[in-house]
Formats: C-alpha cells, structure tokens, sequence
C-alpha cells in the first residue's frame, strides 16, 4: 500500500512539474502552436497541429541541418549571381567573394541571411533544384509527412508549406546535432570575406537569447503571409520544452516566456501544493 501511495504521488509532481494552463494558451492570438516536454516526450498543448501553413525561415533548419551532415564545413564557397538574387534579410555580399562554409551556417541560422542560405544551397547541392530535392527528400526520410519545400530560404514561392506537427519534427531531428544546437545559442557571429577581408556581423533574431536565461534556440521567421513564427528551446532542472509558433499576433517572446515557466514548475512550488 505504501509503495502504492509512493508511485500515485510521484506521478501527481510529474504531472504538476510540466502542467500547461490550456485556457490561457487558447486565448494567445496566435495560428498554430505547440508545446513538447523533450524530457518526457509529451506534448503538452496543441493547437491547429496539421494546419497547412507556410514555415517562412524556420525552413533554413532544413537548409542548414543538410549543410551540417554533409560535412567539410571548413571548404571554400565563392559567392556567384544567383546566390545574390535573393530579398532582405541579406548579409550584402559580392559576387565572387569567398567564403568558408560554417560562416555561411551560422549567417544563415543566427541572423537568417537568405544569400548565406542560397550560397548554401547551390553549393551544396550544385544547383538550386538539386538542394530543394535534397530538402524534400530529407523531409520524407524523418517522417515529415505533409510539407513541401520549393526553396531554401523560406520565401512564400509556389507550394512552399509545412505544419506546425511536421516543424516539430523537423526540430527535434536538427536539435540532435550537436553543431546545430551550437550555433543556434548564439547571440551573434563575426566573420570575413576569404578573399576581400571584409567583416560581416551576423547579430541573432531571437530576443529569447537575450531576456530567458533558460533559453537554448532555435529559429526565427516572418514572411507578411507566414507572420511571425517562432521554434523555441530552453532548459531548466531536467526540463527540456520546445515551442512551435505559427504566426503570432502576440509578443513572440513574451508569450514564449510565460510558456516555459508555466512548464518549468519548481519543485518545491509542486510539494508545497500538495
């Protein structure tokens, strides 16, 4: 019996440590949303999870993830014209300036250049159709089962879609690579031009970095049809949360802010209400 009692009030802090006030996340202005305990594997809350929507730059964890695993992230990429034809957010480089590879991960992923990410693509995949193949394939082989991709940076070109269940999947996936998670915790790069010694500054998006000290990752995003997204991590005390946010008419971070506390619920706060 007292074994019993045991289990039934360790299963009442587990399930406290990580509880979700779902009547307050539904009333956030927000499209889709998800919310994971990576540490137990449990959605927490869910909203719109099979919404077709467009991923904007959450799409350059795609892009940067096959970047990583295919190696020799030390080689040389000069820049050509059509890794320049490309919308703001840029870094401003010249065509024919050089530059290694893991600078142009990290200006892709920290402040989401999109000519970091074009010059990724072509350079990787040899042409821009091939990498975008690379993308779709990649999407099928981890389970993303309802998302196309038609580029590598993001932009709201053709069929170009994913959903917030297939986004968490592609996260959890990308955030098992220890260069990945390296990146996506920085605050900002500095890097130069190989041939040109120019300096370029890649200063992150993600204000989480800056006012969560819990705060881990990921990615950022916004196109004006995709809205401000957001793929959040932090971790507290063996607590380990992901967020997806699709298209926010909230304070991105604000609202990512009070998720993570609702789930990083301190121990001794849990037995004091019991």
């Amino acid at each position: 019996m007292l074994k019993l009692l045991i289990f039934f009030f360790l299963l009442c802090i587990t399930s406290l440590h990580a509880e979700i006030d779902a009547e307050k996340l539904d009333k956030l202005n927000v499209e889709a949303l998800l919310v994971k305990n990576l540490a137990s594997n449990e959605i927490l809350y869910s909203k719109e999870a099979l919404r077709e929507v467009q991923p904007a730059s959450l799409t350059k964890i795609m892009t940067t993830i096959l970047a990583i695993e295919q190696g020799d992230l030390n080689r040389s990429v000069v820049i050509t014209k059509e890794m320049l034809q490309v919308e703001p957010t840029k870094a401003g480089y010249k065509e024919g300036e050089v530059f290694v590879l893991d600078d142009l991960i990290k200006a892709a992923l920290i402040k989401s250049d999109n000519d970091a990410a074009m010059a990724i693509a072509i350079s990787v995949g040899g042409t821009l159709e091939n990498f975008t193949k690379m993308m779709n394939e990649k999407a099928s082989s981890i389970g993303m089962i309802d998302t196309v991709f038609t580029n590598p940076c993001g932009f709201d070109i053709g069929n170009h879609h994913s959903t917030p269940q297939d986004l968490l999947v592609l996260a959890e996936y990308a955030i098992k690579n220890s260069i990945f998670n390296d990146i996506t915790r920085l605050n900002q790069h500095i890097y130069y031009s190989l041939n040109t010694s120019r300096k370029f500054v890649a200063l992150t998006h993600n204000q989480l970095l800056n006012q969560y000290e819990y705060a881990v990752g990921v990615k950022t995003g916004y196109t004006s049809k995709a809205g401000p997204c957001l793929i959040a991590r932090a971790k507290k005390d063996g607590n380990d949360c992901l967020i997806i946010m699709l298209n926010s008419k909230e304070n991105r971070w604000k609202a990512a802010k009070e998720i993570f506390e609702q789930v990083f619920v301190p121990k001794e706060d849990v037995l004091a209400s019991l």
